[in-house]
C-alpha cells in the first residue's frame, strides 16, 4: 500500500511531492525561432549574369625580320611597354657595309650613266654632221638605257638595305604587357623563326568574352537594338566593385553543342583589375525594373510543388506559400508572384517549420541574415 502512495505522488512520510519540471513540452506549446526579412518592393535591374573569360584586346608575337646575333634587350619580364619603344637590337656591321655597298654600286653606275650621256651627245653631233654612222648612234643610245635602267636597280637595293638596316632595331608594335623572354643576349635569332623572341598582350583595354544562353537572346538583340548595354565584371573572389564596360560583340551564330552564342565586352581596364586568361563573373544590364517584388535568396525553398516560401502571418504563425522567380541577382531573387511587399518571409530555420508552426523572430532585416 506504501507503495501505491508513493507511485500517486507521495513521499514515504505522506507529503506531497513538487511538481516534475523535466517532462517534455507537448508539442505545438512552444514557437520556433526563425530568422525573418521583409519582402520589398525597389527598382531592380533586368541582367543576364554569366561567367566568362578576360582576354587581351591584341596578342603579338614578336618575331625578328632578319637574321643576326642579338646584342641588347631593353627591358625585363613583365614590363609594360608602348608602342614604339626599342625592344631589342641586332648585330647591325653586316646590314651598314651591306648598304654601304649598295651605295657604291648606285655611285658607279650614275658615273657611267653620265658617261654614256655624253656619249650619246658626242655621237648625236658626229651623226648629224655625217661623220658617224646609224648602228653607232643607236649602240650608244641602248648603252644609256641600259645603265639608267640599272641605276633604277641600284636605287632601290640602296632602299632595300636601308629598310634592312632598320630591321635590326626591333620595336615594340602595339602598347601593352610584355610575357617571358625567350631569348637571351648573344643568341643567333633567324627570319620568322618559329619560335617568338616574346609576346605582348594589350591589356588595357581589354575583352571579357562568355556565353548567353540562345533562349536569352532575343532580349539580348532586342535591348542592343536601342542602346550601348553596360556590362560588369570582376573576379569571382573579388571584394571590389566590379568593372564597367559596353556589349561589343555578338557571335553569328549560337554554338549547338552548349546552347549559347558567344558574346565579347570592352573594359577600360585603366587599373589592370581584370587580366588575360582570367575568369570573371559577367552581368550584362539590359533595362531596369522599376518595381520589382524583392525577397533574399535564402527565404526561397524547393519542393514538390515548386519553389516555396514560409510567410509570417500577424498571428506568428506561418504559412506556406508557392512563388514563381523571375530573375535572381546576388543574394537577392525576384520573384513574380506569391507574396507582396511588406510581409515577412523566414530566411533561416525553413526546415523546422510547416504549415500553421507558430514562431519567433530573432531578426528582421532586408539582407535576410540572422543576427
Amino acid at each position: 500500500m506504501l507503495a501505491a502512495v508513493t507511485a500517486a505522488g507521495c513521499s514515504a512520510d505522506g507529503r506531497a511531492l513538487p511538481p516534475r519540471t523535466d517532462s517534455p513540452t507537448p508539442p505545438g506549446d512552444s514557437a520556433v525561432v526563425v530568422a525573418a526579412a521583409p519582402v520589398i518592393e525597389k527598382p531592380m535591374p533586368v541582367a543576364i549574369d554569366a561567367i566568362g573569360t578576360a582576354e587581351p584586346f591584341s596578342v603579338v608575337a614578336v618575331h625578328s625580320q632578319i637574321t643576326g646575333e642579338l646584342t641588347s634587350v631593353n627591358f625585363k619580364d613583365g614590363d609594360e611597354v608602348t608602342k614604339g619603344q626599342e625592344l631589342f637590337t641586332l648585330d647591325r656591321r653586316p646590314l651598314d657595309a651591306a648598304l654601304q655597298q649598295a651605295q657604291a654600286n648606285l655611285d658607279r653606275d650614275l658615273a657611267q650613266l653620265a658617261n654614256a650621256k655624253a656619249q650619246l651627245q658626242r655621237y648625236q653631233d658626229l651623226a648629224d654632221r655625217g661623220i658617224a654612222t646609224r648602228e653607232q648612234l643607236d649602240t650608244s643610245r641602248t648603252t644609256l638605257a641600259a645603265l639608267d635602267a640599272t641605276t633604277v636597280a641600284d636605287r632601290a637595293s640602296v632602299e632595300n638595305a636601308r629598310v634592312q638596316l632598320t630591321y635590326a632595331t626591333i620595336s615594340a608594335p602595339i602598347s601593352g604587357r610584355v610575357g617571358k623572354l625567350l631569348v637571351s643576349v648573344g643568341n643567333l635569332v633567324r627570319a620568322n623563326d618559329t619560335t617568338p623572341l616574346v609576346v605582348i598582350n594589350q591589356v588595357a583595354p581589354i575583352y571579357a568574352v562568355f556565353g548567353v544562353p540562345e533562349a536569352q537572346l532575343p532580349d539580348l538583340k532586342r535591348y542592343m537594338a536601342r542602346s550601348a548595354l553596360r556590362v560588369e565584371a570582376g573576379p569571382p573572389t573579388s571584394s571590389e566593385p566590379p568593372s564597367v564596360g559596353r556589349l561589343a560583340f555578338v557571335d553569328n551564330s549560337v554554338d549547338q553543342t552548349t546552347g549559347t552564342i558567344a558574346v565579347r565586352a570592352t573594359f577600360p581596364n585603366d587599373d589592370r583589375r581584370l587580366w588575360p586568361g582570367q575568369f570573371v563573373n559577367v552581368t550584362v544590364t539590359l533595362d531596369r525594373d522599376p518595381s520589382a517584388i524583392v525577397i533574399p535568396s535564402t527565404a526561397i525553398q524547393d519542393s514538390q510543388q515548386g519553389k516555396i516560401v514560409f510567410v509570417v502571418k500577424p498571428d506568428k504563425t506561418v504559412e506556406q506559400r508557392i512563388v514563381h522567380i523571375r530573375r535572381t541577382a546576388n543574394a537577392e531573387t525576384v520573384v513574380a508572384d506569391g507574396v507582396k511587399a511588406g510581409e515577412m518571409v523566414v530566411t533561416d530555420g525553413q526546415l523546422r517549420l510547416v504549415p500553421g508552426t507558430r514562431v519567433t523572430i530573432r531578426s528582421a532585416s532586408p539582407s535576410g541574415k540572422a543576427s
